[in-house]
């Protein structure tokens, strides 16, 4: 472990909660444990799973765990299967903040603004069952990795796009929340990461700090009245903490929110000198976790108003593909069938209107679940829909062992009793993807990018 730059040591000094012996200590060597949070819509044996028997509770989030040491995930078919997401256990602290504001029966449309690669956009969207998650990235290799978390986490309800922040101006007034992890200077990841610490700099945080600015600009005009800016990093630096929560709080209409923290906690709270916001620190000395930041922002009033039309219609499946798609499987209750291309996708009834206009602003790569292509008589069922959160499948699913599952994610040979036709395939309880079980042969349907390719 390289030592911590002398300059980012000093940069620290007299910031709240900052315990200099302590903080240095706790660099000295990685940490021995890693968190992850559950899908509690894929269940499966907990006390029966390779590592999950051990783990121990996060405080700040019903769903996060510990685990001792880092297992090796590659190998672990529910995994693979968007049973659960290896979160850094400090962001999930995001759960806190939405149970406070926020009631799950209702519905909200939410943007996660720098989404990639997904922990904070499958927290938001099981949290956010009834609503409408949006997780943008701009740089396409990361969007491409959310994308993929986001198919195996299984929600339908998730919009993935991949625009600026400049562009949700064409959304005034829009979103209920939106959540800005902000590109920043990766200081709290250093105990993880230590290569970030060669690249730290003055010069990054400030140029850092400046960017933070600009997309809390672009993007604050999408928030509606009565909405939350949640904005974090996982940076210790004053000029993209402290000094950016008195940005918010200088804007027009925005004003901190109070956030109660757990009773025994060793979060750090902090105030921003001009403003007073309020925002929660997270050290490595203190919590179970890696540096990190959040603050919470209400818009009380907009500046306008704005009234939206739908300029874009999605294609709905004619007729007689929409019989052919029901004699072979019946959707969920309160969805609608449309055509993209000769892909058929379902979405949610319950924000149409709002995925329409989405549709006509934004460049959208993900969006609803993607159903399969229909071959005549015969539906050729998408990735996506094994990995759904749904219940009911069109074809039959074969539970395998776990060499069985291993090789089915390798696209590797194995052998499969069953009858003739599609089945999917489940380990535990959780599908993995689909085969076709022909005359002589097996075909493995797996993504082929997605294969285990070593470990």
């Amino acid at each position: 472990y390289s030592l911590l730059p002398e300059k980012f040591i000093a940069s620290l000094a007299g910031l709240p909660g900052f315990d200099k012996a302590a903080f240095v200590e706790t660099h000295q060597v990685p940490a021995d444990f890693t968190s992850v949070r559950m899908n509690q819509f894929k269940t499966f044996d907990h006390a029966a799973h390779l590592f999950m028997h051990a783990k121990t509770p996060v405080d700040w989030c019903a769903e996060g765990f510990y685990l001792t040491g880092r297992p090796s995930f590659v190998v672990d078919p529910l995994w693979h299967a968007g049973a659960y997401y290896v979160q850094e256990a400090s962001s999930m602290f995001l759960h806190t903040i939405i149970s406070q504001l926020a009631d799950t029966n209702k519905y909200y449309k939410v943007l996660d603004l720098c989404a990639a690669p997904g922990g904070k956009t499958t927290l938001l969207a099981n949290y956010f069952k009834n609503g409408l998650v949006v997780a943008n990235e701009t740089i396409k290799s990361r969007n491409a990795i959310l994308e993929e978390n986001c198919i195996r986490w299984g929600s339908d309800h998730i919009v993935v796009t991949q625009n600026d922040p400049s562009h949700f101006k064409a959304l005034p007034n829009f979103f209920d929340f939106i959540i800005a992890d902000a590109p920043c200077s990766g200081s709290g990841m250093f105990r993880k990461d230590p290569q970030a610490i060669k690249e730290w700099s003055e010069e990054n945080v400030l140029h850092c700090s400046q960017r933070q600015t600009r997309i809390i600009e672009e993007s604050i005009t999408a928030l509606q009245e009565g909405g939350y800016y949640i904005y974090s990093t996982c940076s210790y630096s004053f000029e993209e903490d402290e000094k950016i929560m008195d940005y918010i709080a200088s804007l027009d209409g925005m004003t901190s929110v109070q956030i109660q923290l757990p009773s025994s906690s060793s979060i750090v709270t902090t105030f921003s000198p001009t403003h007073q916001a309020q925002g929660f620190r997270f050290y490595p000395d203190k919590v179970k976790g890696e540096g990190f930041f959040i603050a919470v922002f209400q818009k009380q009033k907009a500046a306008y108003t704005s009234q939206f039309s739908s300029p874009f219609q999605f294609t709905l499946l004619p007729k007689k593909e929409l019989a052919n798609l029901a004699a072979i499987y019946a959707l969920p209750e309160q969805f609608v069938c449309i055509q993209h291309l000769e892909e058929l996708i379902a979405l949610p009834m319950h924000c149409y209107s709002d995925l329409q206009t989405i549709r006509a602003h934004l460049y959208v790569k993900k969006i609803g679940m993607r159903i399969g292509m229909l071959k005549g008589a015969d539906l050729v069922p998408a990735h996506d829909l094994a990995m759904s959160q749904w219940d009911k499948m069109p074809y039959e699913t074969i539970e395998v062992d776990l060499n069985d599952a291993l090789q089915f994610l390798r696209r590797a040979d194995f052998q499969l009793n069953g009858p003739k036709g599609w089945h999917s395939i489940s380990y535990m309880n959780c599908r993995l993807g689909w085969v076709k079980i022909l005359p002589n042969r097996l075909n493995n349907y797996y993504p082929n990018t997605w294969r285990i390719l070593n470990y």
